[in-house]
């Protein structure tokens, strides 16, 4: 058997370098059971062999692919897109992780606004933080909400709070020109971003922006959601939402904005600050026509609409802290904070202003001071004018508020001068004095004071009534030396004057400094039969829906002066403005009465007088004291409150002054008999003498006493007619209240 196997031929394996690098594997034939086969074909198997060293490295490649094919780079990328999506969601996990639960998120309140308005119900400005109130969606322009999702968020109604196709969109814009052109933030991000985040750029901020669009997408109708970003927004020039920023620019409400208007406001959004039309009227009108043709692409406008648009003038800011009205609104605002406390939501603020008489008062001490002004050296003036019952119908703080918001009717304390002698007298007559009282205009020392008249002369024995029209000040140191200081001052306290007031004989010459509106205030008693004239500004208060939150409450003032000393003051104060120092300030057809007021050197001028409807002060200076240039109460106010008063009586009825038909009750007293006096003054001795008891404050009642008014009615009389022409006059005060 071995023999037999041994004379056989045997092809025994090789592995030798020649097939060190072909593959180890078996042929068709070789798959044969027994030897014959492959004794057969051994030849044929060795061909085969050199045959596959050098086919077989093309074999190997041909089926590898060849290189780095599409397949690999759709795996891969495949691969790597599941990477970065678990790095999103990680991340996304990490930053959601630092936030509060989603069940304890709240809208923040938008910061409160006090809208102010006038007793017409026009608006006079806005307090707060935002620079203007809150509107409903559809109260708004239509043109506002197309024009902002024109140029903001074109797919806002239909994203879900982040629009993949807007930020692919801005990627590319912004790729193809090199720079930041566009963003792909929608009105929800940018609303979130607002009410809950930082502007800082940061991974964790746009991250959690995102978290926060879709917080809102699902708890707000876009309705809600576009309507808080409206009145939210900053549109530049310190204006928070569509109406500040509509009052802001143009002067009206936003619910009347037209189509350049709204435009102008959406082109805003990109660079408030910048493309502010106060700052850069050119660079906001050019955004403007972007945003219109943004609208046109999206069939918001027509082409004709568009056409009307471009066509219109540029939209030009106003000088917005300007007017008025600003003084009143500081004013408001201070009272209102003392009345409700701290404004934790959106108010209304009703006023006594009326407008017609606000912008009458602003043009007559603007007149003034641009006519005169600069030739006598008087740079500010100040007005407040109040009708019987304390109502404040017009106020101007000073000549421009843009310049200074100082408020010079009401924070600012002078010497009022002469202005503070109806107080004297009417402490005289209390005291028994009457208007045809003489007395002696002659030197006079009182103790080291020796007061001397204006004009340096003396006219010896004069009548009080002409000593006031001619404001002599030897008479005024006489009569306060007869009554007493401290009389004079209980009179001026409870006429309104509320300033301390010094103790001493000088007080005669105003030289104790009140405001404009306490001396004001003080002389309406002589207007209104005697009654108390309680300044106020503010009728009512109340919420954003109507909800009343106080209406003040002035129906029984007291009775501060009785019938006969206020017909004997208007007979003397009336000779003032026929035949006195006041005589610029005379109404044609109007009974007025007033007293001048000018301070030493000339720093002050005044003028305060009244008629039946309305009581009016005046004051020109300078805020650093600086002497005018011989400007008296007399001249510049006098002239400027005939002007004012004449406009504010216009197409009203005249109406006599309490107590024209006043009577003398008694014959005056012998000027000899005050002689003896003004000797034992000047002498610097003798006790004080008084011609009768004197009538204190304690001895008039603290509620209203009824009295008969020229009219006849009883009670206070009514609150005067303001602006155009009215009702005739209403009989109580709670009829002006009510506003019936």
């Amino acid at each position: 058997m071995v023999s037999r196997g041994k004379s056989r031929d045997r092809i025994e394996p090789r592995f030798d370098d020649e097939r060190e690098d072909e593959d180890f594997r078996l042929d068709a034939e070789d798959r044969v059971i027994g030897g014959r086969a492959a004794r057969a074909s051994g030849k044929k198997a060795t061909s085969s062999a050199k045959r596959g060293k050098s086919a077989g490295p093309k074999s190997r490649k041909a089926k590898s692919g060849g290189g780095f094919g599409l397949g690999k780079l759709i795996y891969w990328g495949f691969v790597l897109s599941i990477w970065c999506g678990i790095g999103v969601v990680g991340l996304v996990a990490y930053y959601g992780s630092q936030m509060p639960s989603a069940s304890s998120w709240s809208i923040p309140e938008r910061p409160p606004n006090m809208k102010i308005v006038s007793v017409e119900g026009t608006l006079i400005a806005n307090r707060g933080a935002t620079g203007g109130e809150a509107l409903p969606l559809e109260e708004m322009s239509p043109f506002i909400p197309q024009a902002v999702m024109a140029i903001e968020d074109r797919r806002f109604y239909s994203h879900f709070g982040v629009d993949p196709l807007g930020l692919a969109r801005a990627i590319v814009t912004n790729v193809t020109s090199g720079r930041a052109v566009q963003g792909g933030s929608t009105l929800t991000q940018q609303l979130a971003k607002n009410l809950f985040l930082s502007p800082e750029r940061t991974i964790e901020r746009k991250v959690q922006e995102v978290l926060l669009a879709f917080w809102l997408e699902q708890k707000y109708t876009k309705d809600q959601i576009l309507a808080m970003y409206l009145n939210r927004v900053f549109f530049g020039s310190n204006a928070y939402g569509v109406e500040a920023a509509a009052r802001r620019y143009f002067n009206k409400s936003a619910r009347d904005v037209n189509l350049g208007e709204a435009a102008l406001l959406a082109g805003l959004l990109k660079a408030p600050s910048r493309l502010s039309p106060a700052r850069d009227p050119e660079a906001a009108e050019a955004r403007a026509q972007v945003v219109l043709q943004a609208m046109l692409e999206e069939g918001y406008i027509t082409q004709d609409e568009i056409k009307t648009a471009m066509t219109q003038p540029p939209t030009k800011a106003k000088r917005y802290w300007s007017g008025a009205g600003q003084y009143v609104a500081d004013l408001v605002r201070d009272e209102v904070t003392m009345l409700i406390g701290k404004v934790t939501e959106d108010i209304v603020v009703e006023t006594t202003i009326d407008m017609t008489l606000e912008k009458k008062a602003e043009a007559a001490l603007t007149e003034a001071l641009e006519a005169e002004g600069e030739k006598v050296n008087a740079s500010q003036a100040a007005l407040v004018s109040i009708d019987g019952t304390g109502a404040i119908r017009a106020l101007v703080g000073g000549r421009d508020y843009a310049e200074s918001q100082f408020n010079r009717a009401v924070k600012a304390k002078r010497q009022p001068g002469s202005a503070f002698k109806p107080f004297v007298y009417a402490a005289a007559v209390e005291n028994g004095l009457r208007p045809t009282s003489v007395r002696n205009d002659a030197p006079i020392r009182i103790g080291s004071w020796t007061p001397e008249n204006y004009d340096e002369k003396y006219r010896g024995p004069v009548s009080v009534t002409q000593a006031l029209a001619e404001s002599l000040n030897t008479i005024a140191a006489q009569l306060v030396m007869e009554v007493g200081p401290e009389q004079v001052i209980k009179v001026a306290h409870r006429m309104g004057i509320e300033s301390d007031m010094q103790n001493n004989a000088s007080i005669a010459l105003g030289t104790s400094e009140v405001s404009l509106l306490e001396l004001t205030a003080a002389y309406a008693p002589f207007m209104n039969g005697g009654y108390k004239a309680t300044p106020h500004i503010v009728r009512r208060i109340s919420k954003a829906d109507g909800t009343l939150l106080y209406e003040n409450n002035y129906l029984e003032p007291p009775k501060v002066l009785n019938d006969g000393v206020v017909a004997a003051m208007n007979v003397m104060m009336r000779s003032v403005i026929d035949h006195g120092t006041g005589k610029k300030a005379q109404l044609p057809g109007w009974e007025a009465a007033g007293k001048t007021g000018t301070t030493q050197s000339f720093r002050d001028a005044l003028f305060v007088g009244y008629t039946s409807n309305l009581t009016t002060g005046i004051w020109f200076g300078n805020d650093d004291g600086q002497s005018m240039k011989k400007v008296t109460g007399g001249g510049l106010p006098a002239q400027a409150w005939h002007d004012f008063m004449t406009a504010a009586h216009q197409g009203l009825a005249p109406a006599p002054l309490p107590g024209g038909d006043f009577i003398e009750p008694a014959p005056a007293e012998d000027p000899m008999t005050i002689g003896t006096i003004i000797s034992d003054v000047l002498q610097g001795g003798g006790e004080e003498r008084y011609t009768g008891e004197p009538v204190y404050a304690e001895e008039y009642p603290a509620e209203p006493v009824p009295s008969q008014d020229v009219t006849g009615s009883p009670g206070p009389v009514p609150p005067g007619e303001v602006g155009q022409p009215q009702a005739p006059h209403r009989t109580t005060l709670l009829d002006l209240i009510l506003g019936q």
